[in-house]
């Protein structure tokens, strides 16, 4: 048989079918910033609708992770399409650089906080603070993600510190700063306090103790009878100051082998089990709402104190009896305000008991426990030591116990703003809808935030002492501080005394000798972050801001301080709608760290797979849960970009002899083009819609099923055919061309804020592309499309799918070899008659046969047989006859130009 392989219309193209993203991202990356592509998309939108995604700054320490990952690459794909979809989006990246880990990273390396004056240590916390943005920056730019790197936000800079006081100001202005003596989360390995966003939750094992307060003045029943109390911190008891009833619960007095007790009614059967009581005589019950004249004396102490009443004493575990130490606790302190109790505090903020604990002085708080437990046994007190797992607050930095621990602490006050702070949540559009209950539920619980911490590196509370202690927060002395921070920085405070802090000539009446002291203290680094929304018009970008998108941990974090601050100080919320998505696991669905071994390092997966393999992954899990990545998930999407990958390949080189300007007009081409071009136009409306509502697993599906469905297992099936054999001039390959250029073209823009840079590259290897770049194209319009064609071919692809079924039973059976060497007899019923109708003379062609004959009948049937005749030499269909040069009448004519 002759070769006619010359004579074929075979595509050509640039586009590689391996992506080696590993060597050629780099390279598409340094070709955009050369080109500055992220300045002239910006440039090309000016006009156009804002939307501003603000970024959540990830703190400024070490390599970025996954998580950051996660986080960015999502971000990416919001700033880019809607940069392709109508809008301009300028995305200005920050970071968070104040705090705790910096402080721990320079001691680790050698520099000691106590050694060096503060000033000079916030220098070099600084300088490593600016390295780490760097390392991150370099990471993030691997990934693909575009932005304005030059201009970033970062907490520490000037003009970012001077806003923050601004904020602070504000809410100062409205009396919601405070200072007080009041139980804060204290981490004696942070030697700080912490906000509840620092604050995480692990199991420990506490010394859960049941022992006796014996009742000092008790008549009838309560003679000799000591309240039945129950503890899980016993190294809080020489805190204690009173015991707490219920008011409503009913106590029972009660005579057994351990002496004279009141205890909870409710609670009398489960104690029996629990201490082994034995020949128990009730003497009577009092509501504990009487019980206000009993005193006790405190073991060890012998201090004598009274009974309070508070209504959150429960029934459900415990005695009902709770020892108050207004020190130790947020109700303790609440209720014991209430009776005007003092504040005792015997731990001081490194964790040891103090002189005022007595002979428990010097002790770690939690050493102490056993001493306290040991003298309750001797003196006669202790009935039971019952160790328990529970939940326990922990620091999230040191990964260390915190305690409650009251001391003089900044305030940022939430119940004057709590309505206003709860009505602003419901205005925001929450994703998922879950979030505005979970934030809601938090500031409804929150009264105070702490907004004081007892470290170096951060941004000074600009608060001033008079000479008899009053806190200056006057609004003239608060905006020179935010002029002096925009001008030198917030280490002016450091480095100059408070008399040259303070406007010139500034007196006040508590300080008649012109003397002044300045707070110590650094501000919460929540509240740097939760101001940060400040850069919004600094910038001058709109307020409030289209989007935050963060980790679902930040409705108690970021989510939560912006919205404070900003409600506190513009009445309402920083953001429209919030976005939030979960946390990346390994393989087997566990929590990823070090000690495991099980993190997967995203610049290790670039620098392999390449950072759109990572990319793709993001966009196929359902991010607002858990996701798992090992190698063998990245195996899969691998596999899934092969499909898309190749897919363009196809569609390339088959539109590479091929000028747009030549494309038919709809109502020129052929039924079944038509049909894929109503396809494409549903295709590209789903897909915008789920880059809309931020459904990128949505996008993932539609675009792979649409891939292998529509059009590898179809349109680009039978097509090869009309590609390759028909004349290039013929409408016939025009109308496929005019179809596969839109759909190339489609997919290219569609795919660029998952994919940038595979479609970078694909975008270069377009015919007659109109852009430097696909990032400054937009996006695909969906079309008006007036046609009923779709339901009918629809109906056909029914009908195709049960011959195709007959085709690979034929070939099983081993009747014919390729689809080619069949001939089908296709019996049609009147339905099926109806929809043969519209594709019937393209109906080999469209099922990859050489011959099809149709007859009527009743019942919808498909024969094959071997098709007769002599192949083609060219096309290889089977016909009657060929020339004598082996040509099919089709191919003679194209071949010899009859």
């Amino acid at each position: 048989m002759k070769d006619y392989k010359d004579t074929l219309f075979m595509g050509q193209t640039n586009f590689e079918m391996r992506g080696n993203l590993n060597n050629k991202e780099p390279l598409i990356q340094e070709k955009w910033e050369k080109m500055d592509l992220y300045h002239k998309v910006i440039k090309k939108n000016e006009g156009k609708r804002e939307y501003t995604l603000h970024d959540g700054p990830p703190y400024a320490n070490g390599d970025i992770h996954l998580g950051h990952a996660l986080n960015k690459i999502l971000k990416d794909f919001i700033v880019r399409y809607k940069n392709m979809n109508g809008y301009k989006s300028v995305y200005y990246p920050g970071w968070d650089t104040h705090g705790l880990p910096i402080e721990n990273a320079l001691q680790k390396s050698g520099v000691s906080r106590r050694d060096k004056p503060i000033a000079e240590f916030r220098n070099l916390c600084m300088e490593y603070a600016y390295k780490q943005v760097n390392r991150q920056m370099v990471g993030f730019k691997r990934l693909g993600v575009l932005a304005d790197y030059e201009n970033p936000y970062i907490t520490l800079t000037h003009d970012f510190e001077a806003d923050q006081i601004r904020v602070f100001a504000k809410m100062a202005a409205k009396g919601l700063i405070y200072k007080g003596l009041k139980p804060v989360y204290w981490s004696p390995s942070s030697e700080s306090a912490l906000a509840e966003a620092e604050i995480e939750y692990h199991d420990i094992t506490s010394k859960s103790i049941y022992f006796k307060f014996p009742i000092v003045n008790g008549e009838g029943m309560f003679k000799d009878a000591s309240f039945l109390v129950w503890t899980t911190t016993p190294w809080t008891i020489p805190g204690d100051l009173a015991v707490c009833a219920g008011p409503d619960i009913q106590y029972v007095v009660f005579d057994s082998n351990k002496g004279r007790m009141v205890c909870a009614a409710d609670l009398l059967e489960s104690l029996k089990a629990k201490l082994s009581l034995e020949d128990v005589h009730v003497l009577g019950y009092e509501y504990g709402k009487n019980l206000l004249d009993l005193k006790y004396i405190l073991p060890i102490y012998d201090r004598i104190q009274p009974v309070i009443n508070a209504d959150y004493v429960t029934t459900t575990d415990g005695t009902g009896f709770v020892h108050i130490a207004p020190g130790y606790g947020e109700e303790d302190y609440i209720a014991g305000k209430e009776y005007g109790l003092d504040v005792l505090v015997c731990v001081d903020h490194h964790g040891y008991q103090m002189e005022n604990a007595g002979k428990y002085a010097g002790m770690f708080y939690d050493d102490s426990e056993d001493a306290i437990i040991e003298d309750l046994k001797a003196c006669g007190s202790l009935l039971l030591l019952d160790p328990i797992t529970h939940s326990y607050p922990h620091d999230w930095r040191t990964k260390k116990p915190v305690i409650f621990r009251a001391t003089p602490q900044w305030f940022a006050s939430i119940d004057p703003i709590k309505e206003d702070i709860l009505k602003a949540i419901h205005d925001v559009e929450w994703t998922p809808v879950w979030g505005e209950v979970r934030i809601s539920n938090m500031i409804r619980d929150r009264h105070d935030w702490c907004i004081s911490r007892q470290r170096a590196w951060g941004v000074p509370i600009p608060v001033f002492y008079a000479e008899d202690g009053t806190e200056i927060l006057d609004q003239d002395v608060l905006a020179h501080v935010a002029d002096l921070f925009e001008k030198y920085g917030s280490n002016v405070w450091f480095e100059k005394e408070a008399k040259d802090l303070l406007p010139e000539g500034y007196t006040n009446p508590h300080s008649p000798n012109g003397k002044f002291e300045k707070e110590k203290d650094i501000m919460d680094v929540w509240f740097d972050s939760g101001s940060s929304y400040s850069t919004l018009a600094r910038r001058g970008l709109p307020y409030p801001c289209d989007l935050y998108l963060e980790g679902s941990d930040q409705y108690r974090g970021w989510f939560n301080s912006s919205i404070i601050t900003a409600v506190a100080t513009t009445g309402t919320a920083p953001y429209k709608a919030v976005l939030s998505h979960g946390f990346t696991l390994d393989g087997e669905g566990r929590k990823m760290s070090k000690s495991l071994g099980n993190t997967v390092d995203p610049i290790k997966v670039c620098n392999t797979n390449g950072a759109d393999i990572l990319r793709l992954w993001v966009a196929s899990v359902d991010y607002q849960s858990d996701m798992p990545l090992s190698q063998d998930i990245l195996k899969q999407v691998s596999e899934s970009y092969r499909k898309i990958r190749n897919t363009l390949k196809f569609l390339l080189s088959n539109v590479s002899d091929f000028n747009p300007s030549d494309s038919l007009p709809y109502s020129k081409l052929e039924s079944v083009d038509k049909y894929m071009l109503i396809k494409l136009n549903k295709f590209i409306k789903e897909v915008k819609d789920g880059y809309d509502t931020f459904r990128f697993g949505d996008v993932y599906k539609t675009v792979l099923n649409y891939v292998s469905s529509t059009l590898s297992a179809f349109y680009l099936d039978f097509t090869k055919d009309i590609l390759y054999i028909e004349d290039p001039k013929s409408n016939r390959r025009l109308s496929v061309q005019t179809v596969f250029y839109k759909i190339v073209d489609s997919l290219i823009k569609l795919l660029s804020p998952i994919l940038p840079h595979t479609m970078s590259e694909a975008y270069d290897c377009l015919p007659f592309k109109s852009a430097e770049d696909v990032y400054l194209t937009d996006m695909p319009e969906v079309e008006d499309i007036q046609d009923d064609l779709e339901e009918k071919y629809d109906e056909f692809m029914k009908y195709r799918d049960i011959v195709l079924k007959a085709l690979e039973d034929a070939r099983s059976a081993k009747v014919i070899g390729k689809s080619f060497n069949a001939k089908l007899t296709v019996t049609l019923d009147a339905d099926a008659k109806k929809v043969f109708e519209v594709v019937k003379d393209n109906a080999a062609t469209l099922l990859i046969v050489s011959q099809i004959e149709f007859v009527d009948g009743d019942e919808f049937k498909v024969e094959v047989t071997p098709a007769e005749g002599r192949t083609c030499a060219r096309c290889r269909m089977i016909v009657p006859f060929v020339s004598v040069d082996e040509l099919c009448p089709r191919c003679d004519l194209i071949v010899n130009k009859k």
